[in-house]
């Protein structure tokens, strides 16, 4: 194994330490900016190589000891290693780099990191099961950094407790089981009322196999769904007719939603930045808004609190319906929405002719590149973006300035998911 000492310039995108010797650059793991390491080859590549931190011989100021004794090896989390305040500067840096690099344009002004409590944050999640039979036991979570392998945890400290603090527990009951093998993930989703466990399995599981998922649910007040097939398989076992939702106080809102819905992994955090969203969109009573990837009605139901009137469009035609059971639910009158593919063209279509004062866009990573080139029209004095891929958020903010005329008055990040390196921003364009 060779050992090379080098100094470690930056991070990557995805959390890694830069280093360049002989010219070439090197992505280290487990190595912080300011760093001198000694490291190890891990894979060369054509245009950059891979390596693992050995020795830190000199550290920096930010580094900080991981909370979680499965951090290096569970690729949940990238950056425990990282005081958080310098896990957000890191993030806010990533920003503004990808607007210049790729929109050519900066923010007039920077906003203030959003941020909430860095631990037990996580609503959502998808954990995988895996029996091993080399070991003959059971592994339950996220994948290990490679990718290859489950990673054998025995608690998550970035999960909300009453899953994060279970993970051993989770085990020791799949693996008694009679179809643990056919047991490949777990998904948790959690609302204001309850915390469910969705457990796909590829066979169908004996009765005293359900028997102990439903006693399991019952001893750890978990609500337990089973997953046979696809998403519209998902059923609860215990209780019978479960409902999960979540409560935005400020609005008078409460969203139903199903247990693989889209909803935002970070709850605190989703109250806070929507919020935000608003405040910087500054809906007026007599405004109309449109509100593309609209999902369940996250953002469109608040503004129709505030607003004349709210189009939200979406392209998941389940969460559409679950948008309007959410207005009819509660009483909310002034919210319209449509199921249609964003990623095509929609400007035929009679929302994409109306006018209005307002939109606000929350796409996926992909993304609003399609829907920029027709929208937002003469009529919108502002726009609001909420992005969860700062590349894409850049290359629109070009669109958005060059082809419409728009100023990018201001933007920041959103801590979303600390300890990863996810980046969430939001970003307020005007005329």
């Amino acid at each position: 194994m060779t050992l090379i000492e080098a100094d470690i310039t930056d991070l990557t995108h995805d959390g890694r330490g830069v280093a360049h010797i002989s010219g070439k650059a090197v992505f280290v793991a487990g190595a912080l900016a300011g760093e001198r390491v000694r490291l190890r080859d891990v894979r060369k590549h054509r245009h950059y190589d891979e390596a693992a931190v050995e020795e830190v011989l000199r550290v920096s100021p930010d580094r900080v000891a991981p909370r979680c004794k499965h951090f290096g090896v569970c690729g949940g989390c990238a950056l425990q290693h990282l005081d958080p305040a310098a896990q957000i500067a890191a993030k806010q840096r990533l920003l503004l780099e990808n607007f210049e690099r790729i929109g050519k344009v900066q923010p007039s002004a920077i906003l203030p990191a959003l941020t909430d409590s860095p631990w037990g944050y996580r609503r959502k999640a998808r954990l995988s099961a895996k029996f091993v039979e080399k070991k003959g036991r059971m592994l339950v979570g996220f994948r290990e950094t490679n990718g290859r392998y489950v990673a054998d945890i025995e608690r998550c400290e970035v999960l909300l407790p009453a899953v994060g603090e279970r993970i051993a527990a989770i085990t020791a009951m799949l693996e008694s089981l009679e179809g643990k093998r056919e047991i490949p993930q777990i998904e948790i989703a959690a609302g204001d009322n309850l915390v469910a466990l969705v457990f796909r399995h590829l066979q169908p599981l004996s009765d005293a196999d359900t028997q102990a998922l439903t006693r399991f649910g019952q001893a750890n007040d978990l609500a337990i769904f089973l997953q046979p097939g696809g998403i519209d398989s998902v059923a609860p076992l215990w209780p019978a007719g479960a409902q999960l939702n979540f409560e935005l106080p400020a609005y008078d809102v409460t969203l139903d939603f199903r247990p693989l819905d889209f909803i935002q992994v970070n709850g605190g955090m989703n109250r806070r930045m929507i919020d935000h969203a608003l405040a910087l969109l500054d809906p007026q009573p007599s405004d109309r808004v449109l509100d593309l990837f609209c999902g369940l009605g996250n953002f469109t139901l608040p503004l129709a609190r505030r607003a004349a009137q709210v189009v939200g469009v979406e392209g998941e035609a389940g969460l559409v319906q679950r948008a309007r059971d959410n207005a009819t639910k509660n009483g909310i009158a002034n919210a319209t929405f449509h199921s249609a593919d964003l990623a095509a063209d929609q400007r035929a279509t009679a929302w994409a002719k109306a006018d209005y004062e307002l939109v606000l866009l929350d796409p996926p990573r992909s993304g609003a590149d399609a829907v920029l080139d027709y929208l937002p029209r003469k009529s919108t004095r502002r726009v609001v973006y909420v992005s969860c891929h700062p590349a894409s958020l850049a290359r629109d903010a070009g669109i958005l300035v060059d082809k419409h005329g728009f100023k990018l008055t201001s933007a920041g990040v959103m801590d979303m998911f600390p300890h990863t390196a996810h980046v969430e921003s939001i970003a307020l364009f005007e005329r």
